[in-house]
């Protein structure tokens, strides 16, 4: 699964630039992409309305984050200014995905239907939580579901037919309630 942070609409959110570093300019950037260089290959990157456009120049690794140089920003008070900034691409610029990869963004929305084709919801989004991805179902009524995505409970994804196919889990042997 690729790891990009969604948006419905023909744009991809692949970073997000966090605090000033240093006094010369440079930003933490968190990356949603798979390999989180790839935000240096991709262009000039433009905020959720498009009215402004970034560019990483370059990237070095740090802890759970890149340390980015971004055209433009040479302070420390530049740096400040667009800390929070989410950073997108067209969908339409991503590789595309080999078979059984999906992004996130195309998987938001699809039906979800049982294997008797009955619908059960909508996607809401796709989670990492650090034990593997979580597709969040909408239902029909009642709370979200968080169910793991796998072949087990996610068998088909149909992006042409717009939906996915939702084999409920069994429930997940534990302590009794009652013994507590």
């Amino acid at each position: 699964m690729r790891d990009t942070s969604v948006t419905k609409a023909a744009q991809i959110c692949v970073a997000r630039i966090g605090a000033a570093h240093g006094v010369r300019g440079e930003v933490r950037l968190w990356p949603f992409t798979e390999d989180p260089m790839a935000v240096i290959d991709y262009g000039p990157l433009s905020t959720k309305d498009g009215a402004r456009q970034f560019e990483v120049v370059r990237a070095r690794v740090a802890k759970d984050h890149l340390v980015a140089v971004i055209k433009g920003i040479t302070t420390r008070e530049d740096a400040e200014r667009i800390n929070g900034l989410e950073l997108y691409i067209a969908r339409d610029k991503l590789p595309e995905t080999e078979e059984g990869e999906y992004y996130h963004a195309d998987l938001i929305g699809l039906r979800a239907l049982d294997p008797a084709g009955v619908a059960i919801g909508k996607v809401l989004a796709v989670h990492n939580f650090g034990a593997g991805d979580i597709i969040e179902i909408a239902p029909m009524q009642g709370p979200t579901l968080l169910l793991p995505f796998t072949d087990a409970v996610v068998p088909t994804v149909d992006l042409a037919g717009g939906h996915v196919v939702i084999v409920m889990p069994q429930e997940i042997d534990g302590e009794d309630p009652s013994d507590a």
